[in-house]
């Protein structure tokens, strides 16, 4: 899906919450850079839309992975770069559970609110095509 969007770069560290994301990376032609941080992610994914003019895309793990990037996406954000983050959070059962479960946060979406344009949780994958639709549209405006 994200190839019909013209992204041909991805960065990214695989994780334990992300692995699905990735077996369908492998099954693309879309490139894959490994940061040392996620925020090094955060940061070439803007440098990459600052000189290619195209979105940068991340994928990221939920709790430190979104953490981690924010600093990135703020200065993203401050500067009308176009830049997609796309983070993996606990299956539906244990959102909001408060359980702490591995790498859980509170509310994903509300800590993004001053860092992103516009933050969605899926609760579906047949959301998806609409939610990347809304995405990409923002980054045309």
């Amino acid at each position: 899906l994200l190839e019909s969007y013209g992204v041909d770069q991805v960065f990214g560290i695989p994780g334990v919450h992300t692995v699905e994301l990735y077996r369908g990376l492998a099954r693309s032609s879309i490139r894959h850079v490994t940061p040392r941080h996620e925020q090094g992610a955060g940061f070439m994914a803007d440098g990459y839309a600052r000189t290619s003019g195209k979105p940068g895309v991340c994928f990221i793990i939920t709790g430190p992975g979104m953490t981690n990037i924010t600093t990135a996406m703020g200065q993203a954000y401050a500067d009308s770069i176009p830049m997609l983050v796309i983070s993996s959070v606990q299956s539906r059962s244990q959102l909001g559970g408060g359980r702490g479960k591995l790498h859980e946060l509170p509310n994903q979406g509300a800590m993004m609110a001053g860092v992103a344009a516009f933050s969605h949780t899926l609760m579906s994958a047949a959301e998806l095509p609409a939610v990347l639709a809304r995405a990409f549209a923002l980054f045309q405006a």
